[in-house]
């Protein structure tokens, strides 16, 4: 069974970054903070059939949700947008991510891009990504020849 593994290094720059704000959070502004793009977390799940992708977008607007298939390529993205009713200033503890983001999954092995079903309840995209017929397992069946 194959399994899909994707290493993120900018996943150790932001942790970096996290560790930076919250050193300095309460005498500095953090500049980088309204510029900031997040990876997106994926559960994959592979079964004779499918691949299933779940995602947690909570908030979101499915609208607002852009997901594109390019080759064996399925790219998942779109923007959280941050409450502007509060001031910045008020804050006093901001956890909650916001901004754009974006992540580009390949799958090993063929699929069938035109019956990929993408299903959002509860702040969770599920995305059900069928494999190509000719690389599914196909059962031979043993006839038993009477003489």
């Amino acid at each position: 069974m194959n399994r899909i593994i994707r290493w993120n290094p900018s996943r150790d720059i932001q942790s970096l970054w996290d560790s930076m704000d919250r050193m300095f959070s309460d005498n500095y502004p953090t500049v980088h903070e309204h510029a900031r793009t997040w990876g997106l977390a994926l559960d994959v799940v592979e079964n004779e059939d499918a691949y299933v992708v779940k995602a947690s977008l909570p908030g979101l607007n499915p609208d607002d949700i852009d997901i594109t298939m390019e080759k064996s390529t399925l790219t998942i993205s779109g923007e959280t947008r941050a409450d502007e009713t509060i001031n910045h200033e008020d804050y006093r503890l901001r956890e909650r991510r916001y901004g754009s983001f974006s992540r580009s999954l390949s799958f090993p092995l063929q699929v069938n891009a035109d019956a990929i079903r993408a299903d959002y309840e509860h702040g969770v995209l599920t995305l059900t990504v069928p494999k190509a017929e000719e690389v599914k397992p196909k059962r031979i069946a043993v006839s038993i020849n009477a003489k």
